[in-house]
């Protein structure tokens, strides 16, 4: 398991420890009326297997919080992140929830995994609070007007995935390896066979134990495939990757999604001794030289070390320009927004601006970001390799 880096912001990252019923009904409860700073909520997993992206979004969103109050806030008023640890368990998002509302949550960075995501959504439908999520990816995550998504969704990512294929593989046979009972990896694999070219033939294999830890069935029934394609997250593909080494190609090609971020910097797997080369479908690239991709690495870098830098961090810190920049936009088009505004006003002030257009430009993640109404994002993306072929 990777060993994380401490997150040494104390005093500047919140981490609740309360717990109680979340989803009142209305977020008109009196919990903002004391606030001096605007609250932005995230419960994402800060422990656990999946705390390599719980502690991107947080160091992420806190970097972008610090940047904006040093630069004057919101009209002079400052930020506050609280980040509260679901260890990517979607039982501990309503205390989660609670407690941030009980601190004057008014908007949110929601959950950064789809399962939580799932509870969330529910959640803050029920308090119209507005979210914008870095990285739960789920299809129905947005499936409420008050909730939007900066990462692409499971279903857009199979079905670029699958132009990929189309576009570069027509005509030939690939492999598959997937979580076949998990929403992200199966959805995601629904969505590429979907809009997969006819004439091409795909070997699929799957597994469903959560932490299974051998793969010599499937690995014999991908043994002759040159591409495959692994929609899954980067502990069971580095797995895989490390015990077919030496019987696939050496040449053969894995493509994944999101959840390969951060397979490179995974604890007691090297990445090196895989001859194969390892690529995704990403928005970001954390090699990039130059713009604002290169910025933000060089900052997040100075700030908390290479080893949780990936696109989850990357997404959250464009979230949080993205939701001062929508609130100051309605500002600008007449909207009053003070720090004592409930969750719900400003989630209605939010959620017009979204579903009319908004627009941000030359972010991290993308050079010209749009949402639509449906709360999918539209933006460019890129295959990265991680790992060319030896």
């Amino acid at each position: 398991m990777k060993k994380l880096l401490a997150i040494t912001m104390a005093a500047m990252l919140v981490i609740g420890l309360f717990a109680g019923c979340a989803g009142s009904g209305s977020s008109d409860n009196g919990y903002t009326a004391n606030n001096t700073e605007f609250v932005i909520g995230v419960s994402g997993p800060l422990t656990g297997a999946a705390a390599i992206y719980g502690t991107a979004v947080a160091n992420a969103a806190q970097m972008a919080v610090e940047e904006i109050n040093a630069a004057g806030g919101f009209n002079g008023v400052m930020f506050k992140l609280v980040a509260m640890d679901d260890k990517h368990d979607a039982t501990l998002v309503a205390g989660n929830y609670s407690a941030m509302l009980e601190q004057g949550m008014q908007l949110s960075l929601g959950t950064v995994t789809t399962g939580p995501g799932m509870e969330f959504k529910n959640l803050s439908k029920e308090d119209n609070v507005f979210f914008l999520t870095p990285s739960a990816s789920g299809d129905k995550i947005p499936e409420f007007d008050n909730a939007y998504q900066m990462c692409f969704a499971d279903g857009n990512q199979g079905a670029v995935a699958a132009d990929f294929v189309n576009q570069n593989l027509s005509g030939q046979t690939i492999g598959a390896f997937y979580k076949s009972d998990e929403d992200y990896s199966k959805g995601i694999f629904e969505q590429f066979k979907k809009n997969l070219d006819p004439s091409v033939k795909v070997i699929e294999t799957s597994f469903t134990e959560a932490g299974a830890t051998d793969f010599s069935t499937q690995i014999d029934t991908l043994k002759d495939c040159t591409f495959i394609f692994m929609p899954t997250y980067y502990q069971p593909a580095s797995i895989f990757m490390d015990q077919a080494k030496s019987i696939l190609a050496a040449d053969a090609v894995y493509y994944g999604c999101d959840g390969f971020d951060g397979i490179d910097s995974q604890e007691g797997f090297d990445l090196t001794t895989i001859p194969q080369e390892v690529t995704m479908l990403s928005h970001f690239n954390s090699k990039a030289t130059e713009g604002k991709a290169k910025e933000f690495i060089d900052k997040y870098v100075e700030k908390f070390g290479a080893d949780t830098l990936n696109q989850f961090g990357a997404s959250a810190y464009d979230c949080v320009y993205a939701l001062v920049g929508a609130m100051q936009a309605a500002v600008d088009a007449g909207k009053k927004i003070d720090v004592t505004i409930s969750a719900s006003d400003l989630c209605e002030i939010l959620k017009e601006q979204f579903s009319g257009g908004y627009t941000v430009t030359d972010a991290v993640t993308g050079a010209e970001i749009k949402w639509e109404a449906s709360g999918f994002v539209n933006k460019t993306a890129i295959q990265y390799i991680i790992k060319e072929a030896n």
